[in-house]
């Protein structure tokens, strides 16, 4: 009988260890070592970039980027708006989820794309601030 939590904690494990991404939501918003104002910015993000929460207190968040930095983010500047951030050189964006398929767009390292889809295998359906919307590698971004 004693086995039966352990295995409970087994099983629940992955499901807690899932990220739990979100995007800034606004332009310029600073990013804190500390949950307070009064703390030291570490940084400023910019819109759209996605973090992956990892705490909630109160009204801020402990949040990873790409970098795998962590840092403290008010949870009124985070959007629930779902990106990714192109981390190859130069990630191909196609009109359907093959590599074969018609070439839409090419994002370049470090641009920030709006999740439209999960779910198509080794592909991610996303938009481009611009439009256009088709599907990217998901080894080719961050936060998924």
């Amino acid at each position: 009988m004693r086995r039966f939590p352990l295995l409970v904690l087994l099983f629940a494990a992955p499901a807690a260890a899932a990220g739990d991404f979100r995007s800034i939501g606004d332009n310029a918003v600073p990013m804190y070592d500390a949950p307070s104002i009064k703390a030291n910015a570490l940084f400023v993000a910019s819109k759209f970039y996605p973090v992956e929460v990892i705490v909630q207190v109160d009204n801020w968040n402990k949040v990873r980027d790409v970098a795998g930095d962590l840092a403290w983010v008010e949870k009124k500047n985070l959007s629930d708006t779902r990106t990714v951030l192109v981390t190859a050189e130069l990630a191909d964006v196609r009109e359907s989820p093959e590599d074969t398929a018609p070439l839409v767009f090419q994002a370049r390292k470090g641009v920030a794309l709006e999740v439209v889809e999960l779910g198509a295998g080794p592909w991610v359906k996303v938009r481009h601030r611009g439009g256009q919307t088709g599907f990217v590698r998901a080894n080719q971004v961050w936060g998924l």
